[in-house]
């Protein structure tokens, strides 16, 4: 599997001529959309309309199964939710060989329901921007320690080129606040299951 990194939210999983685009929300931050028809689309929260004629859109809870991908969303509580409100959707990703889990902008405190339909994870994509709007790196730290996933990809930090609705922190701030050291950092990680670490460990994706 290839995942890359478009900025804000947005990543792409690609694995055998099938693509999974997580929160192409790209074109209301300034940016410009990277969804091809034919995609998977993935929504963990409010969006417009994809512009091209999508293979599936996900855009809330249930199940969902194409072309060889398993899909699991699971109601969650937004970050600027009140208490018992759940606007938002996490979702767990399965392809052949890795389980791959999309938060998105959700409030920490998950319920041993939730911390069950996720189970266990290899690599998980989070949001660490912070100022109200999404986890901020205790937000993100609490997440990482109660999944335990074998690799972590940064998300929805500060980028030039993006008008995000309130700043985001800078990675390097994040980062250091977690004290976490990036194992590397690439523009496309090309992932195999065989080669995921025994221990939780931290990617830096550049931006794409």
């Amino acid at each position: 599997m290839d995942i890359q990194f478009y900025g804000a939210n947005c990543l792409v999983f690609s694995t055998k001529g099938v693509r999974v685009v997580i929160d192409d929300n790209l074109a209301d931050l300034g940016g410009k959309s990277v969804t091809k028809p034919g995609d998977i689309v993935i929504f963990t929260g409010a969006h417009g309309d994809p512009k091209v004629e999508t293979k599936i859109t996900v855009d809330g809870p249930g199940e969902y199964e194409v072309s060889d991908v398993s899909i699991y969303g699971i109601p969650a509580r937004a970050h600027m939710d009140e208490a018992g409100a759940h606007t938002a959707t996490m979702y767990k990703v399965l392809t052949k060989d890795l389980s791959i889990f999309i938060p998105g902008h959700v409030y920490p405190d998950l319920s041993d329901d939730q911390l069950e339909s996720i189970g266990m994870v290899d690599v998980m994509a989070i949001p660490v921007g912070g100022s109200g709007y999404t986890l901020d790196a205790i937000g993100a730290l609490k997440l990482i320690k109660k999944i335990e996933p074998k690799l972590i990809i940064p998300t929805h930090f500060d980028a030039k080129g993006l008008n995000y609705p309130v700043p985001q922190q800078d990675l390097q701030h994040v980062l250091h606040e977690i004290s976490m050291e990036p194992k590397e950092t690439t523009a496309k990680l090309r992932l195999k299951s065989s080669e995921l670490p025994d221990v939780t460990q931290l990617v830096v994706l550049e931006r794409s």
